[in-house]
């Protein structure tokens, strides 16, 4: 840095003042998605209202106003239909119904318009690249002949080899092992195989039959019927198939891989958004889309398409500034001539938990490379996911939260293998670990497990057990403490809500060391990240907003985070005297 900089107490909290929420979320605002944050509730695991052990959806209603006070937009739930949860319900059997573990399909309208009522808007996962096999359609399928209707909507083949028993293709699927299941013909002797790009228990749909389309339309129609305010497609880019079904190239070009990223999918998604577009409010669609290709990405959220998608090449950066800033660039770059804001996510319900991954040698997440048993420095994790956190949240676009983020929770990684549920897990013969250590239920409160997850007196543990270490994490125990991860939080959310220089909008880049990342938004709001070793010096002319760490006098210190506002009046005096004119600022 050149300049030193006047700062109050060197105090993580913020010296802003704070300020409540706007009106509520049935005030029209078509805009609304691109600057929101919006926090993902895993349903299982968010909180327990009757005592079996398993969040639900009283759970959520009793904790709606812990969401107003962290203060998100909008909360997306992952999937709460009638599932045999083979993969977290990702595996849906009926679209329409709730499943009974969660509730009832009356009590998620009633929730849905209880957080309406306090500003917050809802989401719901679809999940349209596959069934479970319990579903009608399906069971309907396999007591249905070869060459069938009912077969047609799925993606059923004869095998290839004397008798058929080689599999039609050679393809995998994302959760280990191949992507074909056989089936039996009902007397009992093997017959046509099937297709799932996922479990076994998720055959893929066939999206080139009429009845596959009109239902999934007819589905979104179902829940913007009921209020929310919008749905995030699961697996997005894997609902197309080449018919054909060859294999896969080694180096597949754009559009060549034959079951992803097809150029189909694009008609389906600008019908899905004339669905949503029928609505007189607006009702939103958000991708998740795992693509190396930015322009291919970008694609998907034309004006007739997508309003957003994940953004997940940032989370699966390591903490790096080179790495993190050419992450921020591209993704800008890549979303500005379509006119969609960018995402940010350091986590979900899929991956390594911030505090655990930041806390590794190698600080990048890839599914191929997660494996228990690394050595993590839970201290150096926690301290850079705070840092991380008020990086993301300065970024322009949206924002998501996975629960648990908030208060800092690490990934459990010793969770006893009876409990383990994940298909990746089982599937792998336990190479995996799965994704069970971020499911964990949420600490509420008291000092031993289940930590204020169940109701006083409830007789059931929690479905996934919590470690003793989380005492010190629960909510109760951060309300107390005003430099915990979840003051940080809410703090952040109420500065990002009402600075007009945050969310949706341009970005600076102002001249930093290769290994500080400093940007600037709006008029004079600077957001400043050091991952650098050594403490470095701020800026002069400008005043503290929030920090992630202490700082020293007028040093940042190493893996932290600061946003300040800078002086923008027409020439100021630096500390060595010379007259600067205001905006010249170096981060150096």
């Amino acid at each position: 840095m050149t300049d030193g900089i006047l700062v109050g107490a060197a105090s993580p909290r913020s010296i802003a003042g704070s300020a409540g929420r706007p009106g509520s979320a049935s005030e029209t605002d078509d805009q609304w998605w691109r600057r929101a944050v919006i926090y993902q509730v895993y349903i299982r695991s968010f909180a327990d209202g009757n005592g079996d052990g398993i969040g639900d959806l009283a759970g959520v209603r009793a904790r709606l106003p812990y969401l107003v006070d962290l203060g998100v937009d909008a909360i997306w739930f992952t999937p709460w239909y009638v599932s045999p949860l083979a993969d977290g319900g990702y595996d849906v059997a009926d679209y329409r119904a709730i499943d009974p573990t969660f509730g009832s399909l009356d009590e998620a309208e009633r929730l849905i318009s209880e957080a309406r009522d306090l500003g917050i808007r809802t989401i719901v996962d679809i999940v349209p690249n596959h069934v479970s096999d319990q579903h009608p359609w399906f069971q309907a399928a396999l007591a249905s002949e070869p060459g069938s209707p009912e077969r047609a909507r799925f993606w059923f083949r004869p095998g290839r080899g004397e008798a058929g028993n080689e599999m039609p293709n050679g393809w995998l699927s994302n959760f280990s092992g191949p992507a074909w299941t056989r089936t039996n013909d009902p007397d009992g002797t093997p017959g046509e195989w099937y297709l799932h790009l996922f479990s076994s228990q998720q055959p893929d749909l066939n999206w080139g039959h009429p009845d596959v389309r009109a239902e999934h339309e007819a589905v979104l129609r179902f829940w913007f019927d009921r209020g929310v305010a919008g749905v995030r497609i699961d697996s997005a880019a894997l609902l197309v198939k080449d018919s054909a079904l060859p294999e896969v190239p080694l180096q597949p070009g754009p559009g060549e891989h034959p079951n992803t990223d097809r150029d189909e999918l694009h008609e389906i998604y600008r019908g899905w958004r004339a669905v949503a577009d029928s609505y007189p409010d607006a009702r939103i669609l958000v991708g998740e889309i795992w693509l190396p290709d930015i322009e291919r990405f970008a694609k998907y959220l034309r004006p007739d398409e997508l309003h957003t998608a994940f953004n997940f090449d940032f989370m699966a950066r390591p903490w790096d500034a080179p790495s993190l800033k050419a992450s921020i660039d591209s993704t800008l770059a890549a979303h500005a001539p379509v006119g969609a804001p960018a995402t940010w996510v350091l986590s979900n319900h899929d991956v390594t938990r911030p505090v655990t991954r930041y806390g590794q040698e190698d600080s990048s997440f890839a599914f191929a490379t997660k494996r228990v048993g690394t050595p993590t420095d839970l201290e150096l994790g926690r301290r850079r996911a705070r840092a991380a956190a008020l990086l993301c949240a300065a970024l322009p676009g949206s924002l998501y939260i996975y629960q648990g983020e908030e208060l800092g929770l690490d990934e459990v990684q010793d969770l006893p293998a009876h409990q383990l549920r994940d298909p990746m897990y089982l599937r792998s013969g336990g190479e995996d670990p799965g994704r069970d250590g971020c499911r964990v239920p949420l600490p509420w409160a008291g000092t031993s497990a289940p930590f204020g997850f169940s109701p006083a007196g409830a007789t059931h543990e929690p479905w996934l057990r919590q470690p003793g270490r989380w005492a010190g994490l629960t909510v109760e125990a951060q309300q107390r403490d005003p430099g915990s991860m979840l003051d940080l939080y809410r703090t952040m959310l109420r500065i990002r809500r009402t600075d007009p220089a945050l969310g949706d909008g341009p970005l600076r880049w102002l001249p930093s060391a290769p290994d500080v990342l400093a940007f600037e938004r709006g008029d004079g709001f600077v957001c400043l990240t050091n991952f650098s070793p050594s403490p470095i010096e701020l800026p002069a002319g400008g005043s503290l907003v929030l920090a992630s760490a202490e700082l020293s006098g007028a040093r940042l210190p190493s893996d932290a985070t600061a946003w300040l506002r800078l002086d923008r009046s027409p020439t100021r005096t630096s500390p060595s005297g010379d007259r600067r004119r205001g905006g010249d600022d170096g981060m150096e």
